[in-house]
């Protein structure tokens, strides 16, 4: 059932979640869309009703899962217990949770795992319907054999640190617009967006570009800029600060600021808008020439 259940009492007493949790939205996986929420999330312990266990496992069980943080409302997560080897390849056991405040049913899905370098170490399609139905708010454990033909044997896999995921690259790359902008944004602009995000197509694998969408000089000599923050990863992205330069039509830099953005997450293999407003005193040109410009990231 779960291979650390071999161990002995000693070393279950020591037993940690030794891999990291990664989330997505669960419309991202069952295509209903239960809506974004920042509301935080207690998953309660959920076992397979085919499941037999002793009061001891199961306080191991219940112990791993409150070491577990809350998630966002309406999110589907797989938070990392253990892996070790497999006759079959590589058995890695986690937690399935659900936040959505019903049931949730999921088919047939691709997941990774990743080593705490971004590297994949293995990708295998489940038929996660053996889960049956998850409760709503609930974290279900299970274990995922990865066989030898799905795993990079070249990457390396420390025992922490790991993360096991939804893999939504083979999805097509898609306009992840926040709430706020959902709001406001009348369908015709979003359509122009979505033809946009197509146009551009997917960014490099593991990559996270900016591209310019929109800069002008408002009355106030402050700079406006709508960028398209391109998330290549198989995972959300999470980005706290963004030290930003804008460069004109001479690739020269004409505006650059230090921007707080809070917690701006961006979707795994998406593309958000955002729009960031450079102060008067952080322009170092009067009158620009945006006819082409670019932005990019001021490294250190």
């Amino acid at each position: 059932m779960f291979p650390f259940f071999r161990k002995k009492q000693t070393e279950l007493d020591q037993l940690k979640n030794e891999g990291r949790e990664s989330a997505v939205q669960s419309s991202e996986i069952t295509g209903t869309d239960a809506g974004e929420s920042s509301r935080e999330v207690e998953t309660e312990l959920s076992l397979h009703p085919a499941f037999q266990i002793s009061k001891e496992q199961m306080y191991v069980l219940r112990f791993l899962n409150n070491e577990l943080p809350p998630l966002k409302a309406n999110q589907l997560a797989l938070a990392g217990i253990e892996w070790e080897q497999h006759p079959q390849g590589l058995a890695v056991s986690a937690f399935v949770r659900n936040s959505v405040s019903k049931e949730v049913k999921i088919g047939k899905v691709s997941l990774l795992v990743i080593n705490e370098k971004d590297q994949m170490k293995a990708r295998h399609n489940f038929d996660l319907s053996e889960l049956g139905e998850l409760p709503a708010k609930s974290s279900r454990p299970w274990t995922f054999v990865f066989p030898f033909s799905s795993i990079e044997k070249h990457v390396e896999l420390s025992k922490e640190n790991w993360t096991i995921a939804f893999d939504l690259t083979t999805r097509e790359h898609r306009l992840d617009l926040a709430d706020s902008w959902q709001e406001a944004l009348p369908e015709r602009e979003k359509e122009k967006l979505e033809q946009v995000v197509k146009q551009l197509g997917s960014p490099g694998k593991d990559e996270l570009n900016f591209t310019g969408l929109q800069a002008q000089i408002s009355e106030n000599g402050s700079l406006h800029v709508t960028l398209l923050i391109r998330n290549g990863y198989n995972r959300n992205i999470n980005i706290e600060k963004l030290p930003l330069q804008v460069l004109d039509n001479k690739k020269e830099v004409v505006a650059e600021g230090q921007f707080n953005v809070g917690s701006l997450e961006v979707k795994a293999n998406a593309s958000k808008p955002w729009s960031f407003i450079f102060q008067k005193e952080l322009l170092r040109k009067p009158a620009p020439d945006f006819s082409t410009w670019s932005v990019r990231v001021k490294r250190d």
